[in-house]
């Protein structure tokens, strides 16, 4: 008789809360016609899972065998993805007037790809990981065409169906080679046993499998080709989940299985990550340079963040983790930001997604002129903006560890980003335009998260230190 494993209740217990809610809003959905309601009944769901998780704090608890844990690694993703999703159900409240997506589902869908992300910021086991990136994949999947009376939509839930496929295949074929070399998915036990694995040839190729399945979550290049098409085609604010949340999630599973699990074999992994980190920067911001429409240049621009990250990757140890950490923390605020006032400019049938649109916004909708202002200019790397502060700590570990050209690179690929950020701040304020944008009080949801971002833009920038601590000993907590 096989023994049932005993199972530690109070690491599952933000998980249960967010699946809960999820299952309460899909029933919800088929009885409440009020959008409102249910918008608010996900946000309760989120902020009491929030508070809870924040007394969660310093607890150190392993389940399921030791592949599920709840330590202040995944206690910082969890807080992490619980806001993020907190600002994104803010602004689908006013959104969603303004499509025909169902908000029943819609809310559903959100925390089960939520519940999926925290799944995979606490997997200690490659299996367990797989578990979480599918729940999270299929989600964010049918919420891309969530809107299916938009052709773009539907392309892009396709496109990246049809991708995401063949990076799970990825993951899968590495996860059987790494346990073929190893014996063991627990990452703990990789850990011991990468120093002398039973086939060294047969563990490399599994990690080369395992970089292309989470290059492909994190939008590295060369496995970046669905971005710009999905990010254009899905509705506004499954584009800011996904280019926020999708994106923090996929890479705290990427430092916990590399900075953890195969940290043995940094040596050989490093250089395909150094290679990875400067294509991947390099491509972005080039390509970004060229764009018109505003999602697709925000796309490309994820992607060179998501380059900058893979600095800190390549770095490794306390200092590349806390700073990896410190930039995903940073990050989602100005992107989130940014995306809220791409949905502020658009109307029912009129997204006005053109960088031209937006001109004189900033002298017509001064408070939407003023926070793209801000989110632009921190991801730039403007001092005191949180954006600065990021770059400055992620550059300043690779430098640490000796990768002087890594670094130099990252700069001046922050030097090209300037020229399609700042293209946008010339069009607000020093270009005459006529497009009138939302007042604030016809979409207050929506103005609250924009708020939100931006304030929280300037206080991780101007206090950065705090902020550096906490990500150090979340990091800490997973070596």
């Amino acid at each position: 008789m096989i023994p049932f494993p005993d199972i530690s209740w109070i690491a599952l217990v933000p998980l249960l809360l967010v699946s809960g809610c999820g299952i309460l809003m899909l029933g919800a959905g088929l009885f409440v016609d009020d959008d409102e309601v249910l918008g608010w009944g996900a946000i309760t769901g989120l902020v009491v899972t929030l508070i809870t998780t924040a007394t969660l704090i310093g607890q150190r608890i392993s389940t399921f065998n030791h592949t599920f844990a709840l330590d202040g690694y995944a206690i910082f993703f969890d807080l992490l993805i619980l806001g993020v999703g907190v600002l994104v159900v803010l602004m689908s409240m006013n959104y969603l007037e303004d499509t025909d997506i169902g908000a029943g589902e819609y809310y559903a869908l959100v925390l089960f790809a939520l519940a999926g992300m925290m799944v995979m910021a606490s997997a200690t086991d490659l299996i367990v990981i797989f578990l979480g990136l599918e729940i999270m994949s299929i989600s964010i999947y049918v919420l891309a065409g969530a809107w299916r009376t938009q052709l773009r939509a539907n392309e892009a839930s396709m496109k990246y169906f049809l991708l995401g496929a063949f990076a799970t295949g990825f993951l899968l074929y590495g996860i059987a080679l790494v346990y073929g070399a190893t014996g063991t998915t627990r990452l703990d036990l990789i850990a011991a046993k990468v120093a002398a694995p039973l086939d060294r040839a047969l563990l490399l190729a599994g990690v080369a499998m395992l970089l292309v399945a989470f290059g492909f979550k994190v939008a590295a290049v060369p496995f970046h080709m669905w971005t710009p098409d999905v990010y254009e085609g899905a509705p506004t604010s499954v584009t800011a989940l996904m280019a926020v949340a999708v994106k923090s999630a996929a890479f705290a599973a990427f430092a916990r299985v590399f900075l953890h699990a195969l940290a043995g074999l940094q040596a050989d992994w490093s250089v395909l990550l150094w290679v990875l980190a400067v294509v991947t920067m390099t491509t972005g911001n080039v390509l970004a340079l060229a764009q018109h429409n505003i999602k697709r240049m925000l796309a490309y621009s994820s992607i060179a963040h998501a380059g900058y990250i893979l600095v800190a990757l390549t770095a490794g140890g306390a200092a590349g983790g806390a700073a990896a950490l410190f930039y995903l923390l940073a990050y989602a605020f100005m992107n989130l930001g940014a995306f809220g006032v791409v949905i502020a400019l658009g109307r029912r049938g009129e997204p006005h997604e053109e960088i031209d649109d937006y001109a004189g916004l900033g002298f017509r909708a001064p408070l939407l002129g003023v926070a793209m202002a801000v989110f632009m200019l921190s991801l730039t790397g403007i001092p005191p903006l949180a954006g600065f502060a990021g770059k400055f700590y992620v550059f300043t570990a690779a430098l640490r560890e000796g990768y002087v050209a890594l670094a130099v690179i990252g700069v001046l690929n922050s030097v090209v980003s300037a020229g399609y950020y700042v293209r946008v701040l010339v069009m607000m304020f020093m270009t005459p335009g006529t497009l009138e944008a939302a007042r604030p009080g016809s979409r207050p949801y929506l103005f609250t998260s924009i708020v939100v971002s931006a304030v929280a833009t300037v206080v991780v920038g101007v206090f950065p230190a705090l902020w550096l601590t906490l990500a150090r000993l979340s990091f800490l907590s997973l070596l």
